[in-house]
């Protein structure tokens, strides 16, 4: 049974979408302006984990199996920590966002749920990121320690009533390692 709890959020659409110029440091800018702490990005040539400490570090700058952030192989990113996410994502050649950050905005209901990550550990962590590999697949990704340790992920779904009055949720995002609900 899910424990559906009260919060406020806001969630909006993100106006002044970075370029490919100003990538960088947009993405430093909105880490620290929400303080976001960690990154999953899916690009055409794989899965890119990152983690701010400051600046952003790529998974790509401590495992080869991790492909480089790239902006022109970029589909979408999540930038997320304990109170917000943001997200972008390219959608027929153009690009979308949205913010969702808890503490203000409308009164909402939500849960948390825990999404298991593929794979086991296999290795040594390297520059703060740790090798995860599923043997039946061949699937291999490199999420930061925290996650990798934890072996999942925490999403925390909102929701709505529609005309009917039936509940729905809403919009979702990445919360953090883990969040209160998972460690019960």
């Amino acid at each position: 049974m899910r424990d559906i709890k009260p919060t406020q959020c806001q969630i909006s659409a993100i106006p002044d979408l970075p370029g490919e110029s100003n990538f960088a440091g947009w993405l430093n800018q909105q880490a620290a302006q929400y303080a976001l702490t960690f990154a999953l990005a899916f690009a055409d040539d794989g899965v890119i984990w990152g983690r701010f400490d400051g600046a952003w570090k790529w998974s790509d700058e401590s495992f080869a199996v991790s492909p480089p952030l790239r902006w022109n192989t970029l589909q979408q990113i999540r930038l997320f920590g304990a109170n917000a996410e943001v997200f972008l994502w390219r959608a027929n050649g153009a690009w979308a966002g949205r913010v969702i950050a808890d503490g203000a905005g409308e009164p909402r209901e939500y849960f948390d749920e825990a999404q298991l990550l593929w794979g086991a550990k296999d290795g040594d962590a390297q520059n703060g990121f740790l090798l995860m590999r599923d043997g039946g697949q061949g699937l291999r990704h490199t999420p930061p320690v925290n996650i990798a340790n934890e072996g999942k992920l925490c999403t925390r779904n909102y929701l709505d009533y529609d005309q009917d009055g039936s509940m729905k949720i809403i919009a979702s995002r990445l919360v953090d390692a883990k969040s209160e609900e998972m460690t019960k």
